[in-house]
């Protein structure tokens, strides 16, 4: 498996999620995670040192271990620290409270991907105090929407978006960023490394899946069952779609998992990783046109 960390922007969700903030409808998170870039890396353990000083601290201080008082200066003087069992907490500015909560959770979804992936994940979670702070942090022009991102060895909260969303919806976030960080998606195509973000954050969130595929189950049920697994250009940001072909994704993933078993699916991802999809695919008995068909009855079973 590659180390390099990828300097592609990946899309990755939260818009539907934010419909989830009224507390008046707290067993709905949305659909997959549409709106939020990901730049992420290979392996939370073992990701490159990228040229920025600040980060590569932070690496050092998530990798030390618990109860030590080595820590990170991303805002020299200002940077608050919180350790959680298994995960760093750094922020700028930000409240205690938030700090705790944020190291409890990613604890909680650090814990989340490692059952899947059986292998550690020690999250490193980084607060700026704005969104316009979270956007220079990660390098892009802007995070209007987002809730987080996956950059690197670390995710990057967006303070304002973040704490709309419910807490299931946090938790959900969490775990679909760790497991960009900790899985990497080099050599990917979106269906499959976004796919297998949410069926890691949604594995044990407890949401129906005609609940979590809410956008993609109103148009099975008119009609329209998808006839491809969603290809690179589906995911474009601004798409009507969009929300609906992350479940899309989702759904593929969470079929590989329910047919083959867990394992499989991350086997297949791994692989696939090293060998391209297709290959990969194909190696496991699911040629693209096979895993095609059954997904599409499963999709139909799940929703109309």
């Amino acid at each position: 498996m590659s180390v390099r960390v990828s300097r592609r922007a990946v899309l990755a969700g939260v818009a539907p999620l934010l419909a989830l903030a009224a507390a008046s409808a707290p067993d709905r998170t949305g659909a997959g995670f549409q709106g939020a870039a990901d730049r992420t890396g290979a392996g939370l353990q073992n990701a490159p040192d990228r040229g920025d000083a600040a980060r590569q601290s932070a690496r050092t201080a998530a990798a030390g271990p618990p109860g030590t008082d080595v820590a990170a200066e991303p805002w020299p003087g200002e940077t608050r620290t919180v350790r959680g069992a298994r995960s760093l907490v750094l922020g700028h500015r930000a409240a205690p409270a938030l700090l705790r909560d944020l190291a409890r959770r990613a604890d909680a979804a650090g814990a989340r991907v490692s059952a899947v992936l059986r292998t550690p994940v020690r999250p490193l979670v980084l607060v700026p105090d704005s969104s316009a702070e979270a956007a220079r942090l990660a390098r892009v022009a802007g995070v209007e929407g987002l809730a987080a991102l996956a950059d690197g060895g670390r995710v990057i909260v967006v303070p304002e978006t973040f704490g709309r969303l419910t807490d299931v919806g946090r938790d959900v976030v969490l775990a679909h960023e760790l497991t960009h960080v900790a899985a990497g998606t080099g050599g990917l195509p979106p269906w499959l490394y976004e796919g297998f973000a949410d069926y890691v954050a949604y594995r044990d969130a407890g949401l129906a899946v005609p609940v979590a595929a809410a956008e993609l189950a109103a148009e099975v049920r008119a009609g329209r069952t998808p006839r491809r697994l969603p290809g690179a250009a589906d995911f474009a940001p601004g798409s009507s779609r969009l929300a609906a072909v992350y479940q899309e994704a989702w759904l593929a993933c969470r079929f590989v998992a329910e047919w083959r078993g867990e394992q499989t699916l991350v086997r297949l991802y791994r692989d696939a990783r090293t060998r391209g999809a297709a290959r990969a695919l194909a190696a496991a008995g699911l040629p693209t046109a096979r895993l095609t068909a059954g997904w599409r009855a499963y999709v139909r079973e799940k929703l109309a």
